[in-house]
């Protein structure tokens, strides 16, 4: 059995996007890497996430997970690269998602991760303490929803957690990451009156059917460089940990109930799990399988900084 997957992320155009992740012949706008995916490419293989849990099971999700989503892989972790404000958006959930988009369809709760930010460089995230269902239903249909969109500074190191149902948007200057559920299900409120395009439109009665007024995004401010792992997210559908890994290393273990999908962000990291090893730089990712059980991380030089994600297990 295979105990570490390296992925290959797939590159997506996007409006608002910019160079960081990718540079691209006259300037196209890269905003998404797709690093762990249903549909992502295991390295060195022609096989799919998808395929290898279907495939290996929970040997490859790990148990909990397996027996929670059958062969469903449910977490899509992408990098995003924002040059200009992303729509004004939300997000259905699972019992929304089953109505509007169809039954098996996942929602869409996701949280975010900020590794380089602008000075003065803000989110909206939720709306204004005081505005009703009804005045928000307005605003949406009105076209004047950024009169009641809450606005959040963040800095590099915040995490942010963003319910389904929260209205949120992503300002231009930052470069970070996201985990969210398997679906890519987006409610488009307002796109900064930018020209309509193909896969551009506005969605104003699904917007008003899923938003909450009352959702507020949680912000975890950075833990800044103390060592050891750090939880700065968790919610029924994932847990995110921030890793400081020294050079002498730190062990980990998988219990056999969930995949670790590790990211470094900083630094260059060594991962080792029953004689396999991978060596990831920075922004690279590699899947612990669910069924691995006990693995390392070692830092190369000096301390690196790695995101994880995984189910956690149901209470």
């Amino acid at each position: 059995m295979t105990n570490l997957y390296q992925l290959e992320a797939a590159y997506h155009e996007r409006v608002w996007g910019g160079q960081r992740l990718r540079a691209q012949p006259h300037g196209t706008p890269i905003g998404e890497a797709w690093v762990v995916a249903e549909g992502g490419r295991v390295a060195g293989t022609d096989r799919t996430v998808a395929d290898f849990a279907r495939d290996e099971g929970a040997a490859f999700l790990g148990s909990d997970v397996a027996a929670r989503y059958g062969a469903r892989f449910p977490l899509l972790i992408k990098l995003l690269d924002c040059a200009d404000w992303l729509s004004v958006q939300v997000h259905p959930d699972d019992e929304q998602a089953a109505r509007l988009v169809g039954e098996g369809a996942f929602g869409k709760t996701e949280a975010w991760h900020f590794l380089e930010v602008a000075p003065g460089a803000r989110i909206l995230a939720g709306v204004r303490e005081g505005t009703s269902p009804a005045a928000l239903a307005d605003a949406i249909r009105s076209g004047t929803v950024l009169d009641v969109a809450q606005a959040v500074d963040v800095r590099a190191g915040d995490s942010v957690f963003i319910p389904a149902g929260t209205l949120h948007a992503l300002g231009p200057g930052m470069l970070l990451y996201e985990v969210q559920q398997t679906s890519d299900t987006t409610y488009r409120v307002y796109d900064w009156d930018r020209p309509a395009s193909a896969g551009r439109a506005l969605h104003v009665e699904e917007s008003v059917a899923v938003t909450d007024a009352a959702a507020r995004a949680q912000v975890t401010p950075t833990p800044g460089d103390a060592p050891g792992v750090h939880t700065v997210v968790t919610c029924p559908y994932f847990t995110l940990d921030v890793l400081r890994v020294p050079a002498a290393g730190q062990s980990e273990d998988t219990r056999g109930r969930s995949f670790h999908a590790l990211t470094v962000t900083s630094g260059e990291v060594e991962v080792r799990a029953h004689g396999e090893t991978v060596t990831l730089r920075r922004l690279e990712t590699v899947l612990v399988a669910g069924g691995a059980g006990a693995y390392t991380l070692r830092a190369l030089d000096g301390t690196a900084e790695v995101l994880r994600a995984f189910v956690p297990t149901a209470c």
